[in-house]
């Protein structure tokens, strides 16, 4: 059987296991259940992945943005949720690495490793968590994210649980991808909404035209140098109302 090696030296091996059939399966049940839910599916995934990788006992994704905090996107436990806000006031640790530079990152005791000193000391402060796998899970434009597995006890991580933890790795790229266009597909349609909303309360006004309405709030947005729909919102609510449309009236 033919062996390859990833990050860190852990070795990925060629031949699907049983484990990864298993794997396979369940993440095919989850996608069949959580079909019209995105957000469920990626909440499934993470429970089904902390349960089935070898020494796991929590299961996070963390999402790293330019110039901004990086979030938990999914959590089996809230010890994923505060180590994320950990990293995020020490601005350092290994899941902020992992997704960053993209590779599989393991820690056999956090007390004894010394790569991210200001992290170490605050999560041994604040968790029992000493074991941690974090693995990169898909990098986009300025975006980042890496799916993470933690455990309270020394060694719990071999080359066996960063194999079936990378096919999950995998799996949870592909769901928080959906999940994420799922998202902005829906903001696409309420911000569609709430601007039809903001025309018609613009043509009742000024006794104009859907066009021309459309063209008041661009100059609004423009001028105020506001998101089109963040001015439409303004207009729906009362809180602003243009002096007059774009065309004078």
């Amino acid at each position: 059987m033919m062996e390859k090696f990833g990050a860190e030296g852990i070795s990925l091996s060629s031949t699907p296991a049983p484990s990864h059939l298993r794997a396979a399966r369940l993440v095919a049940d989850l996608h069949q259940r959580a079909l019209y839910d995105t957000s469920a599916l990626l909440s499934d995934l993470i429970g089904t992945a902390a349960e089935s990788v070898p020494g796991a006992r929590y299961a996070g994704i963390t999402v790293t943005k330019k110039k901004r905090p990086s979030e938990t996107a999914a959590a089996s436990h809230h010890y994923c949720v505060l180590l994320d806000e950990v990293q995020n006031h020490c601005q350092q640790g290994p899941c902020l690495t992992a997704a960053g530079q993209q590779r599989a990152i393991r820690i056999d005791d956090l007390a004894r490793d010394d790569r991210w000193p200001l992290f170490r000391e605050k999560a041994i402060a604040e968790t029992p968590v000493r074991s941690i796998l974090s693995l990169g899970l898909l990098k986009e434009g300025g975006t980042a994210a890496a799916l993470n597995f933690y455990a309270e006890s020394p060694k719990a991580f071999d080359d066996a649980s960063a194999d079936l933890g990378s096919v999950f790795a995998t799996h949870a790229g592909l769901v928080w991808d959906l999940v994420r266009r799922d998202q902005q597909f829906r903001a696409a349609l309420d911000s569609r909404d709430i601007i039809g909303q903001a025309k018609g309360k613009l043509m009742e006004r000024f006794n104009i035209d859907a066009d021309e309405a459309f063209n008041t709030l661009k100059v609004v947005s423009q001028h105020s140098n506001t998101p089109i729909a963040r001015v439409a919102k303004r207009i729906v609510s009362g809180e602003v109302w243009p002096p007059q449309s774009s065309s004078g009236r």
